[in-house]
């Protein structure tokens, strides 16, 4: 399994972005997509969760209203739409999937850098 991020940047506060996942190596359809983000000195975070098929959608209090997390099943990417970005979004943020049975993530992406300036 091999899932792809990118799409990070610097960006002024208020701004916006969009993160990409690129999933690729089996098949999802069971799957579960997360996002996560780590920033310096802090323990890592649930951002935003989509499921592979489904439109169900769950997201952390912090990003409610300013992130949207979607998807694009024939490119087998899942987006990560962030608008009205706060300076404490700044984290390296992280693509990740489970099976739709589980609460383990199982594969990770690379990671991608998001810099809000204020």
């Amino acid at each position: 399994v091999q899932l792809q991020a990118s799409g990070g940047g610097l960006v002024q506060a208020g701004g916006s972005l969009r993160l990409s996942c690129a999933a690729s190596g089996r098949t999802f359809s069971s799957y579960v997509m997360g996002w996560f983000r780590q920033a310096p000195g802090k323990e890592r975070e649930f951002v935003a969760a989509i499921f592979w098929l489904a439109s169900t959608t769950y997201y952390a209090d912090s990003v409610k209203g300013r992130f949207t997390i979607s998807k694009d099943n024939t490119k087998n990417t899942r987006y990560l739409q962030m608008n009205s970005l706060k300076p404490e979004d700044t984290a390296v943020y992280y693509c990740s999937v489970r099976k739709s049975t589980s609460s383990d993530y199982d594969y990770w992406g690379q990671g991608t850098q998001v810099t809000v300036s204020s």
